[in-house]
């Protein structure tokens, strides 16, 4: 018979730390380290450990002894249910303070790494309503409270369209108003709701995978140009219809309404045929006079207001003066490739993805761009010898790899052609610090900028300036 984990209780532990993954840290009496879910640094709390590990618990407070003057009331009705924006009872300044401060921490831990000093964290203008992109899931088995199950009540509202529960891949939290997207995103996912529930046009199952409504995707611009993408599982085209006509005809001030039948067994849409049934196929967004062609698939920098902020950034570090051909890699749709070229000679972008590259292309045709080129390719297999051969070796190389950082073959690739500048931009601060590491022979760090964009979240991206060490310049 299997022995029964035995779950402690520590009093009276003060929180004293914001750690990784949103987590904050507090000290068991032995002194190994508790990572919890609940509480903000300055909490004074009883723990319950729900996991033992050799050098630390996990657990969540069951009872708070005093609370800490960094607590704010959180904004959300769905604070501690939802997960997605898991620091709203923090307020703002501290929330920088921690950020700044792991980005330093995971550069100098993980990447044992000669630090300039780092400037202050570039905050938010906007603390809610600044995402452009919100995707919603439907279910026909949504999360229930305490008080729902408990009660005696046959419950016979239970479709949903919202968020996935933390750690739950079948349960669905019921959004009433998301904090995350501006109007008329909360409006459109609501009447969509309730025109499906009133009209009985089935929400997914994920278990026995069946129910008509799959995923919403909601996209809004800068310009005012809004996306509405509905993901169906089954393929019946009255009831599509049905549904769309209602979003077209309700919400007239939509730009492009997709839609998207998939019946496999995950709902990614890459692989996937996406429909115009209403306006065009894309929107725009626009930054310093450039417009970018967003279609459903594109990647575009989820907080436009930052991602200009980030773009000045990762622009300035260049320190470009016309003469230079920079590489950008992980171009995505060719955003910061186009934003810099004007203080460039030439600009070579490189991404994986296919449509990303098509929209590349056609973003700096129709924005004038002649010193551009884009390629579609693997990053560790297309970014090698015969590549730079073809293209010229760079003098400044930009990247802005995904969260999992670069492979060793990139950095390895890097480090052969050894451009005089390398500015790294990253979502991942630890994994940046990793590539660094295997970079810091060669290059010295010599500027460090964390930007915020994502408020509420434990989320920063971190830009970083390497500058090739005077002994190689000199043989350069």
């Amino acid at each position: 018979m299997r022995k029964k984990k035995r779950r402690q209780v520590f009093e009276n532990v003060e929180v004293i730390d914001a750690g990784a993954k949103g987590k904050t840290v507090g000290k068991a009496p032995d002194g190994r380290v508790i990572f919890l879910t609940n509480t903000v640094p300055g909490d004074v709390v009883d723990v319950q450990t729900t996991k033992k590990r050799k050098a630390y618990f996990e657990g969540v407070a069951t009872h708070f002894h005093s609370l800490s003057q960094k607590r704010v009331e959180p904004e959300c009705q769905h604070f501690g249910v939802c997960g997605g924006c898991k620091w709203q009872d923090m307020g703002y300044e501290h929330q920088l303070f921690y950020k700044q401060k792991e980005v330093e921490n995971n550069l100098r831990r993980i990447g044992h790494l000669e630090l300039p000093e780092i400037s202050p964290i570039i905050g938010s203008e906007k603390q809610y309503f600044y995402r452009n992109k919100m995707e919603f899931s439907f279910s026909d088995s949504r999360w229930l409270t305490l008080d729902e199950i408990r009660s005696s009540e046959e419950i016979t509202d239970k479709d949903a369209l919202g968020f996935h529960i933390p750690g739950m891949w079948d349960k669905i939290l019921d959004i009433k108003k998301c904090h995350l997207q501006e109007d008329p995103s909360n409006a459109i996912r609501l009447e969509t709701r309730n025109f499906a529930i009133n009209n009985e046009l089935s929400f997914f199952n994920p278990r026995h995978q069946r129910g008509l409504l799959r995923t919403l995707m909601i996209r809004t611009a800068s310009t005012g140009e809004i996306m509405v993408l509905v993901q169906f599982f089954e393929d019946d085209a009255t009831k599509r219809d049905l549904l769309l006509n209602h979003i077209r005809d309700t919400f007239p001030e939509i730009t492009s309404l997709l839609y998207v039948v998939n019946s496999k067994g995950n709902d990614t849409i890459y692989d996937q045929e996406v429909v115009c049934h209403g306006g065009r196929d894309h929107i725009f967004e626009e930054m310093e006079g450039l417009r970018f062609k967003i279609t459903a698939k594109s990647f575009y920098q989820t907080n436009s207001d930052q991602a200009y902020t980030l773009y000045k950034v990762a622009r300035d570090f260049a320190e470009l003066n016309g003469d230079e051909l920079v590489y950008d890699l992980y171009t995505g749709t060719g955003t910061i490739a186009q934003f810099v070229a004007k203080n460039a000679k030439k600009v070579v972008g490189i991404e994986s993805v296919p449509e990303a590259i098509a929209d590349a292309k056609a973003n700096a045709k129709n924005n004038g761009i002649t010193n551009a080129e884009f390629f579609v390719g693997d990053m560790k297999n297309i970014f090698n010898a015969d590549f730079i051969q073809a293209n010229g070796r760079p003098d400044v190389l930009i990247t802005d790899p995904p969260r999992e950082g670069m492979h060793k073959n990139v950095v390895r690739q890097i480090l052969d052609i050894a451009p005089k500048k390398v500015v790294y931009m990253s979502c991942n601060s630890a994994t940046q610090a990793r590539d660094l590491e295997l970079m810091k022979a060669l290059y010295s760090v010599t500027k460090v900028q964390p930007v915020d964009m994502f408020p509420q979240t434990h989320h920063v991206e971190n830009v970083v300036l390497l500058e090739r060490k005077t002994s190689l310049n000199a043989q350069a």
